[in-house]
């Protein structure tokens, strides 16, 4: 495979690779206090229940309270923060139904897309997320890079939809999973569980190498099912970041 004819790189040339895949703008004040945020409330750095102070917000950040509650807006459509008209803004507990409906459509998707890529000519895509791959590789056994691992992550499935130019489906999508990506947060730094995504992506990229979509297929079910499937262990870890339940 052709990510195994290079040598992984480094932690100093992680971030800076990483920066480099996105071809994206500048982003504007809302966009950025949004991105943050939702990757803190991700990251578990703002973990459910957490009281989201406007003022604070504003001073952290260094915005109006314009570009703020814009954020605020775009989050709560995500379902990861509850606003309560004059009292106070909280950070959403995990919710279980919706994690499972937008699973359901984020298996159908992705196996779409890594279908199309396997029957098509695909080298470009190949090598781009070959590189992610030795990226995630490169954080392996160091629970520091536990955030940064997760970030990768996420870029290998965004380089897969841009490959098929579905870019702005996956950031519909992306905005949809912060229930599921929380939970994928919680069971990272269990035991081998940054190995198994990896091996699981070696697994999607080389079936699409080799132009085989049904094995691709396969591969992106057997990937995408694997935390979805644990959340009633999650659950009972930690019951006080799910909603409760019915």
């Amino acid at each position: 495979m052709t990510y195994d004819d290079q040598n992984t790189p480094s932690f100093q040339t992680v971030g800076s690779t990483l920066r480099s895949l996105s071809n994206h703008a500048i982003a504007s004040p809302t966009t950025q206090v949004y991105n943050d945020l939702r990757r803190r409330i991700i990251d578990l750095e703002l973990v459910p229940n957490t009281v989201l102070s406007r003022a604070e917000l504003a001073k952290f950040y260094n915005v109006s309270q314009s570009p703020l509650r814009e954020s605020l807006q775009r989050l709560e459509r995500d379902g990861l923060i509850k606003v309560h008209p004059q009292s106070k803004t909280l950070v959403s507990a995990i919710d279980v139904q919706q994690l499972k409906e937008t699973q359901f459509l984020r298996v159908a998707l992705e196996i779409e897309v890594v279908s199309r890529l396997a029957e098509t000519e695909n080298s470009d895509v190949v090598k781009r997320a070959s590189m992610i791959i030795r990226m995630q590789e490169a954080c392996l056994n160091d629970e520091s890079q536990t955030d940064m691992f997760n970030e990768i992550d996420r870029a290998f499935h965004t380089c897969l939809f841009e490959a098929v130019g579905m870019e702005n489906l996956n950031e519909l999508l992306v905005g949809k999973l912060g229930h599921l990506a929380r939970c994928q947060r919680l069971e990272l730094p269990k035991q081998g569980r940054m190995e198994t995504i990896v091996e699981r992506h070696r697994e999607i990229l080389s079936a699409i190498e080799s132009g085989d979509a049904g094995k691709a297929a396969a591969a992106t079910r057997h990937h995408l099912t694997g935390t979805i499937l644990r959340i009633s262990t999650l659950q009972t870890e930690y019951p006080e970041y799910f909603t409760a339940s019915d």
